[in-house]
């Protein structure tokens, strides 16, 4: 099975640059409040606030591109930002049978899925995806798959 939501880039793009350009009006509005129009008083440092708290969510919420792919012998997952240089994408490939067991964390609006895969030298390892921009349907078919691993893994051993 493959699940990606790849295609979704232009949208994560364009939130991005919009909160940007968000960020730079309120830079501007909050220069021409402070020294021209002094309308607002206290109230205009909402300006900045808010535009970089809205950035500050939509980046620490996680990698905004997860592809998935089970076909063949082979686990490959992958997680990157639309924007690069801000965190390192992760790409891991690992036979099936390596898999462990897997869970997902839903908290409010964080998700992340743990893969814990057997390893020759520590026993296990376990791996970590932030799927936060998955929909609960992707999300769906991505644990119906992942417990067929996992069921297939555990027959093969007993």
């Amino acid at each position: 099975m493959r699940l990606s939501n790849r295609n979704k880039t232009s949208v994560y793009s364009f939130i991005s640059t919009l909160l940007a350009m968000l960020l730079v009006g309120g830079i501007g509005a909050y220069i021409l409040e402070e020294y021209r129009f002094k309308v607002l008083g206290q109230e205009n440092l909402l300006l900045i606030i808010v535009p970089v708290i809205l950035i500050l969510f939509f980046y620490f919420n996680g990698r905004q591109i997860f592809e998935y792919d089970s076909d063949g012998e082979a686990l490959h997952f992958r997680n990157r930002n639309i924007i690069p240089f801000l965190q390192k994408p992760l790409s891991d490939e690992f036979p099936k049978y390596k898999l462990q067991k897997f869970e997902v964390i839903d908290l409010f609006l964080m998700k992340r899925l743990y893969i814990t895969i057997s390893s020759k030298n520590s026993g296990s390892t376990i791996l970590r995806y932030e799927i936060s921009y998955l929909t609960k349907r992707e999300i769906s078919d991505l644990k119906i798959s992942l417990n067929k691993v996992v069921k297939a893994n555990k027959e093969k051993k007993s």
